[in-house]
């Protein structure tokens, strides 16, 4: 903070967060220094510089704290890495941030989304400017804030709006025990970097899931066996309700700060499909999706990560298969009676046109509905 004006850069500061940068490359660069170990040696002098003059002279004056020779070490309990999204206009904002919540929050399982209503109205441009929408609604609000959360142990990653343009994305430890690389002040670059790391694969797991594509290819090869080193194994049967199942649970746990283990994706997998689903049998079905190149093994351990594109090939079928070929089915022999609904989303606007021409198609075909 006490740099930026030094270094000539401009700001606009909102609690911890920064809503307005005049050199955002610049700032990057100085935040960037908290991770070098060059930093670890004056965050001990400031810790030392509190403690021993402001805290323990109270209980050792300067010569007897020299003459004992007493010292403090310093752990690292909790800590928060963030990274700040700023957008031109507080609507592109909302339309960012609640399409990504939309298409992506039912694929990772979250069960509840914190919706909070104010009093203030949200600065905005009136041009092409649409009500933001919200989750629960309670009120008529004039100003929204959506926090959305997603807790792994003792990690949570957060994203939520921040003032009028800034969209914020945090990685929380609560413990830092929990990343395994120690949690002494020495170990703090490590703890940053892997913090770092975790909101990297959070935000890169986010954007496969929301621009989710599949190849001709793709639906062709899956069912075929594959080779996963000297083993042969079968491939993947999209109509197979447990492999559906398995491909749910392996979306569902790709945000995960460290991957997954067999246990883990067998526990999902047994919620989606209220039966008997062992370790073994997930790390069956794992295999196969290694063969398909969908999962891979994280270096040497016994856990297990989403490859980019086989993340978007498996987001892309679900949706198709449960969003679009079931509800459009399921609608073209139904035909609506009364009057049209006076507030329809875009996707029933969707639903609808297309199940209007599934209807015509069908009957030219001469298939029966």
């Amino acid at each position: 903070m006490r740099r930026l004006p030094k270094e000539g850069i401009q700001f606009t500061k909102e609690d911890n967060c920064f809503t307005q940068i005049s050199d955002s490359t610049r700032l990057a660069q100085i935040a960037d220094t908290l991770s070098s170990p060059d930093s670890i040696g004056r965050l001990s002098q400031v810790c030392e510089r509190w403690i021993y003059s402001a805290c323990l002279c109270f209980a050792l004056d300067l010569a007897e704290q020299e003459k004992t020779h007493f010292h403090y070490d310093y752990s690292i309990y909790q800590e928060e890495y963030s990274r700040n999204l700023l957008f031109q206009r507080g609507s592109e904002l909302e339309q960012v941030f609640q399409g990504t919540i939309d298409r992506t929050r039912n694929l990772l399982d979250v069960k509840t989304l914190k919706t909070i209503f104010g009093t203030k109205r949200r600065p905005f441009r009136h041009q092409g400017h649409k009500e933001p929408r919200c989750e629960v609604v309670v009120e008529r609000p004039a100003y929204d804030l959506t926090v959305f959360k997603i807790h792994f142990g003792k990690i949570t990653a957060k994203m939520y709006s921040k003032g009028e343009r800034v969209l914020r994305i945090e990685i929380i430890v609560h413990n830092t025990k929990e990343l395994h690389c120690g949690r002494s002040l020495p170990h703090f670059s490590e703890i940053v970097l892997r913090l770092q790391a975790i909101l990297h694969r959070f935000l890169n797991a986010l954007h496969c899931m929301d621009l989710a594509s599949i190849s001709e290819e793709d639906l062709d090869n899956w069912p075929k066996p594959s080779q996963v080193e000297q083993t042969r194994v079968g491939g993947v049967n999209i109509n197979q309700p447990r492999i559906r199942a398995v491909l749910q649970a392996v979306i569902a746990l790709s945000v995960a700060p460290q991957g997954f283990q067999c246990a883990a994706l067998a526990a999902k997998v047994q919620e989606n499909l209220a039966v008997p689903y062992a370790p073994r049998q997930a790390a069956y079905d794992l295999k196969k999706l290694r063969g398909k190149n969908l999962v891979r093994k994280i270096d040497n351990s016994r856990r297990y990560e989403p490859v980019p594109e086989g993340l978007q090939t498996m987001t892309a079928l679900l949706i198709l298969r449960e969003k679009v070929i079931k509800p459009v089915l399921a609608g073209v022999g139904k035909v609506r009676r009364g009057p049209k609904l006076k507030h329809q989303s875009q996707v029933d606007i969707h639903y609808a046109n297309i199940q209007t021409e599934m209807r015509a198609l069908l009957q030219t075909l001469g298939i029966a509905v």
